[in-house]
């Protein structure tokens, strides 16, 4: 009953660690955009869903239907208009990721200070499907489980568009090598647009469905920004499947410290098992090595 009661929550958890890195996963593994203003989107997309459910009664499911798209246009408009850009003028891939790291850096400040403009620093939730279920023995809440179900169905419809479409085949190209991807016809810069804007809605979906059960306020945007980072790099960067298994693992891990050792003791397990898993396979569980 003990391995159930640490098993199913860390799985719920690491559902929710999954679904989270999800949309990094596409922007920094693919249009290579080390975005560390990622978690600010996501709190932003959960402040969207609080406000539609208390201010018009609108469900966060519901809510869902227009965050995606106005995630991803924004996020689109921001590659197009600014990020491409700075792509472009970089000498190399290792000069764009350092520009991309000090503009995201900044967009970070702005869509906080936006957030603690409109409101404040206190911190917020609200109750939707907050209704307790027993799986097996262990008591779990069904927007957990709903979380946990998006992960899976996110996760699997990303991963078949990636590796079952021409478009999702020539994403993948441009994520091993971009130069090469663009010697054969590919266009490098419409795809990865479209990859960062699809993050973006991945984003927005991950915001969402976390603030039905999570406390958040405008400045805890970092900590979801390192979450997803852990995850990303230890899966391999721009693996989705590894996004995912590296998610499921790190709340497993999580819950299980948690249960048996110390809940202090999360997050240094959290790096212990980050660093082990980059000492054994420096790619990430499911990354290779640059030719």
């Amino acid at each position: 009953m003990l391995l159930v009661d640490i098993i199913l929550p860390g799985l719920v958890l690491g559902g929710m660690y999954a679904l989270i890195a999800l949309g990094l996963t596409l922007q920094y593994g693919v249009a290579r955009i080390m975005n560390l203003s990622y978690g600010e989107s996501l709190v932003a997309a959960a402040f969207g869903a609080f406000s539609l459910y208390s201010g018009l009664g609108l469900s966060p499911l519901a809510a869902l239907l227009l965050a995606v798209p106005v995630a991803m246009l924004l996020n689109w408009l921001l590659y197009r208009f600014l990020l491409e850009r700075l792509m472009r003028r970089g000498k190399d891939r290792g000069a764009q990721e350092i520009d991309s790291i000090l503009v995201t850096f900044g967009i970070l400040f702005v869509i906080q200070g936006a957030m603690l403009v409109a409101f404040g620093g206190q911190y917020y939730s609200y109750s939707y499907l907050s209704i307790p279920v027993v799986v097996l023995g262990s008591t779990l809440a069904v927007n957990r489980l709903v979380a946990l179900l998006f992960a899976a169905l996110v996760g699997g419809a990303v991963y078949l568009a990636l590796t079952r479409t021409r478009i999702g085949t020539a994403v993948r190209a441009i994520a091993v090598d971009a130069n090469a991807a663009r010697l054969v016809g590919i266009d490098v810069a419409a795809l990865s647009g479209l990859a960062f804007a699809f993050g973006g809605g991945l984003v927005a979906v991950g915001g969402v469905l976390v603030s039905m059960f999570l406390t958040f306020n405008a400045a805890m945007g970092v900590v979801f920004t390192m979450k997803a980072l852990v995850v990303v790099i230890m899966g391999g960067v721009g693996n989705v499947m590894g996004a995912l298994v590296a998610g499921l693992l790190l709340g497993v891990v999580e819950t299980a410290v948690a249960r048996l050792v110390d809940p202090g003791l999360t997050l240094a397990a959290t790096y212990a098992l980050f660093l082990g898993v980059l000492l054994i396979k420096p790619t990430g569980l499911f990354g290779r090595a640059a030719p």
